[in-house]
């Protein structure tokens, strides 16, 4: 099944959502990060329950586990739509909740928006971008590779590829093919930890990154690609296009193209 994963900010606290029956489901572990300074939202999500006999009973009627997008392929996470939400924010003591459930229901509304105008959606994520402080040119790429990255996963689902496992090493080849890194490794080198390393790429990894995935996606529905093997196969491939190119750069440029620079070091040059 497609994923539909967005960000959206309440007080520049990121809180992913993915669309299931037709309306927004939210990350629990998002909405408590964006409620209380807690270093581990497992053991706080956990406490709550605890707390909260009434809560505990009914959980898992209230959260559903549902695929989220992640830099590695698509992830089982514990989501709940807004009516769950609403129901477990009453057990978090917090100031935010108020201002939360208010947040909510616009968000609510804008979903109904986006069902009569799917352009609002796309949009709406510009926008966000644009208020993290990133500047146009960037947010364009940031864009189209969102589309080709997720062209490229449809050929996999469609081809073979089922488990959050598989998208993860098919990734992996085309990251180590282009930049000699897998993602996780892309993601040490910079410094992150939970944030998607896309949204600290630059231009040229960013560019490099939908050269190699546009490639794969290419090869596969030149070659009628079917199963893991194959499809690993073709994503090696696909990468060492996008390296290739890389590298003629690099050795024209006189400087390595893969950065260990994050957003936070561009802003600041931005300056």
């Amino acid at each position: 099944m497609e994923t539909t994963t967005q960000i959206a900010l309440f007080q520049k606290k990121e809180v992913r959502k993915t669309i299931h029956n037709d309306e927004w489901w939210f990350v629990v572990e998002d909405v408590v990060l964006a409620l209380v300074d807690s270093m581990d939202p497992k053991q706080y999500i956990q406490r709550m329950k605890q707390r909260d006999s009434e809560l505990e009973k009914g959980w898992v009627q209230i959260v559903h586990t549902l695929s989220i997008n992640t830099a590695g392929g698509p992830q089982k996470v514990l989501c709940a739509n807004t009516e769950g939400i609403f129901r477990i924010i009453q057990s978090i003591p917090s100031p935010k909740a108020e201002p939360f459930k208010r947040w909510l229901a616009k968000v609510g509304y804008e979903r109904m928006q986006e069902i009569e105008n799917p352009e609002l959606a796309t949009q709406r994520t510009r926008i966000i971008y644009k208020l993290k402080g990133y500047p146009d040119d960037w947010i364009e790429k940031r864009m189209r590779g969102i589309a080709i990255r997720e062209e490229l996963t449809d050929e996999w689902k469609n081809r073979g590829a089922k488990e959050r496992k598989d998208f993860e090493i098919l990734t992996a080849e085309i990251s180590k093919a282009t930049f000699g890194v897998t993602p996780k490794e892309y993601k040490e080198l910079k410094g992150l930890k939970r944030e998607n390393l896309r949204d600290h790429m630059d231009d040229f990894e960013l560019i490099f990154t939908m050269l190699g995935e546009r490639s794969t996606t290419e090869i596969h529905r030149n070659e009628d690609s079917q199963g893991i093997p194959k499809l690993k196969e073709d994503a090696q491939i696909g990468g060492e296009i996008a390296g290739s190119a890389k590298k003629k750069l690099e050795k024209k440029l006189g400087r390595s193209l893969v950065s260990s620079k994050n957003f936070k070091h561009n802003k600041k040059e931005l300056r």
